[in-house]
């Protein structure tokens, strides 16, 4: 599962990468610890259990380090994070568009 753990109105204005969940870095540790059934309520996903792989990102790996941090606390220890962040997959992304064209 992919997270992106930026603000909201982040992910309004620049977008995020595609199949990514945005769960901002200040309800992490709240959404990691959340019931199964509110978990997929209010992220509208299935929550991820301890033994999943999880990857972080947000803008440039600042977030992502600490919600990383946050998850491997918890107990999630197949956790991992973007350090790159939305700035390098979104230059991937537009040199890879540019090709096609």
């Amino acid at each position: 599962m992919l997270i992106d753990v930026r603000e909201t109105w982040e992910i309004l204005e620049y977008g995020k990468i595609p199949g990514s969940v945005n769960i901002p870095l200040n309800e992490v540790s709240e959404a990691l610890q959340m019931n199964p059934r509110d978990f997929k309520e209010k992220y509208h996903e299935v929550k991820p259990s301890k033994s999943d792989s999880l990857v972080f990102s947000c803008l440039a790996g600042r977030r992502s380090k600490k919600a990383l941090d946050t998850a491997i606390s918890l107990g999630f220890h197949r956790a991992q994070h973007y350090a790159g962040g939305w700035k390098e997959w979104e230059t991937y992304e537009f040199s890879e568009n540019k090709k096609g064209n």
